[in-house]
């Protein structure tokens, strides 16, 4: 299964965030282990991650989250488990190569791979790009509750 080009108002239905705080554009392409969507909204000054008029480069981690959840949420990771109900259980080897996102002017480019989906258990590798520049790249953790678990 591959598919491209998900709109904004898509993601708003795969991603648990609503409003500014859903940052990705759209999903360029995906397939079972993949997903690259682009996002502009940190351009944005009215972007919530900003902190004192500044997006730091860690705000990327957030993009990264929402990508994988798109994904999850596109190829039905965890069977009946839903992305939106996932809890962000870690993240690793971050790789920073950038101070803030804001003042990046490019698209940005970011991009998941599933590495590992163990039942509820999930880990991506992610990458965050800009006019072919990697900003920060890292390993997030995730795990999925069934409904209705806190």
């Amino acid at each position: 299964m591959a598919a491209s080009m998900t709109s904004k108002r898509d993601i708003k239905t795969l991603v648990p965030h609503q409003g500014p705080m859903c940052l990705l554009d759209e999903v360029m392409h995906y397939d079972e282990r993949t997903i690259a969507c682009r996002a502009t909204s940190h351009r944005s000054a009215g972007n919530p991650l900003r902190h004192e008029g500044r997006l730091p480069a860690l705000a990327g981690i957030e993009y990264a989250a929402q990508a994988l959840a798109a994904h999850c949420a596109l190829v039905g990771a965890g069977a009946d488990l839903r992305a939106d109900r996932g809890v962000l259980a870690g993240v690793r080897a971050v790789a920073i190569r950038v101070d803030r996102l804001d003042d990046i002017h490019e698209v940005l480019d970011v991009r998941a791979e599933r590495l590992i989906a163990d039942g509820v258990r999930l880990l991506y590798s992610f990458v965050v790009q800009a006019g072919g520049r990697e900003l920060l790249s890292g390993r997030v953790a995730v795990v999925l509750r069934e409904e209705g678990a806190r």
